[in-house]
């Protein structure tokens, strides 16, 4: 539980900053998430590519972490995993901070930022996925790979869109998901 607020605290810490920054630069906050939803319509279309993003990229990341001969999530990552109420409550609650917080920074502040530095869309997207795969080193080598893998794919999805929500979602949705399957499965 220690693990999951200094988490959630770090997090939001880490969205605070990027928000500050880009007050501070003078952009519009807007500049990293994409523009507001004006209708129900909008809100539903972006659950709608969530969903099917994140279909088609659970496929592929199975696909690659059997080449990768890595487990979704390793054993020696079961500490982590929730066990009961107040730690699944807690784990969604760290589940939607990281879908929010990440996609933000990850892909609405850094991706841009690399873009911007290297006039390149696709080194954009790699450098920030990189970035991305280096934050989660405390599950493996081969799951920073993956993840990163996986960082590109949301890159590639928040560049099409021009938005973060749809990885958002996403990135909330399969966080909440693999945690709590995984919790319960393994205890």
């Amino acid at each position: 539980m220690r693990f999951y607020v200094l988490t959630l605290l770090f997090e939001w810490l880490l969205f605070a900053l990027v928000v500050a920054g880009v007050r501070h630069s003078g952009a519009p906050v807007l500049i990293v998430l994409g523009d507001r939803w004006h209708s129900v319509r909008q809100v539903l279309r972006d659950i709608g590519i969530a969903a099917a993003f994140w279909i088609v990229s659970v496929g592929i990341l199975f696909v690659l972490a059997w080449l990768l001969r890595v487990a979704a999530l390793g054993r020696k990552m079961d500490f982590i995993l929730p066990r009961r109420g107040v730690e699944i409550a807690l784990w969604i609650a760290l589940s939607i901070t990281a879908g929010i917080c990440e996609e933000t920074i990850f892909r609405g502040y850094l991706q841009r930022q690399f873009i911007a530095l290297t006039r390149n869309v696709p080194a954009g997207i790699l450098l920030s996925a990189a970035a991305f795969g280096v934050g989660h080193t405390y599950q493996g080598f081969r799951m920073v790979i993956l993840i990163g893998l996986f960082g590109a794919m949301f890159g590639i999805l928040a560049h099409w869109r021009g938005s973060v929500r749809p990885g958002m979602i996403a990135h909330a949705w399969h966080d909440s998901l693999n945690g709590v399957l995984a919790g319960i499965t393994r205890h």
